[in-house]
């Protein structure tokens, strides 16, 4: 039951996530935090966030991940097949047939007709993400982090990875109020 669950969760994600990775990451949000409630809203953003440092697709990473956390390496190995089936569907054979009518006005339509539905999808996720940070952060740090990580990322180029990486590495080291409070009482700090 478990198995299959993997394979339904994934197969469908990537089957309707049209437009690559980052399209398919609000699907399996859906299956993953809302229909089969394997992780809650923070640690499928953790997964993401980590995943984003990755190198490769991050379908397949996330896929990879979720599904050894559920499934073992069997659930892996489900959940990283039913992420690749579909894509290796459409591109035998709905690509090899879109080609051959990419000059037809329906088909430049329908093309460009889901762009508006993906970038709504990737809003409602992002609006999640930033609801989770305000509970941890809350408003003024999660302010800070999205306009230093837009201007890293927009302005000077730098590789969202990096960002993520860098924000990881200072989560990790930096001391958080209980680390401190602890050395105070023991006579460490400074």
């Amino acid at each position: 039951m478990k198995q299959r669950d993997i394979f339904i969760a994934f197969f469908r994600s990537s089957m309707l996530g049209y437009g690559g990775g980052p399209t398919t990451i609000p699907l399996v949000q859906k299956e993953v935090v809302e229909r089969f409630k394997w992780m809650n809203n923070e640690e499928f953003g953790d997964v993401l966030a980590i995943a984003n440092t990755l190198p490769g697709p991050i379908a397949t990473k996330m896929a990879g991940y979720i599904g050894f956390r559920i499934g073992g390496v069997p659930g892996m190995i489900n959940a990283i097949f039913a992420t690749i089936l579909p894509t290796i569907f459409f591109m035998i054979i709905l690509l090899s047939t879109l080609i051959e009518f990419k000059d037809l006005k329906w088909v430049q339509g329908m093309t460009k007709a889901v762009v508006p539905v993906v970038a709504v999808m990737l809003g409602v996720l992002t609006w999640e993400f930033v609801q989770s940070a305000i509970k941890g952060l809350k408003w003024f740090f999660t302010t800070v982090h999205i306009l230093v990580a837009l201007v890293l990322i927009e302005y000077f180029g730098i590789h969202p990875g990096f960002v993520i990486g860098a924000l990881l590495l200072f989560a990790l080291v930096k001391p958080t109020r209980i680390t401190v409070k602890r050395d105070k009482e023991k006579g460490l700090s400074l």
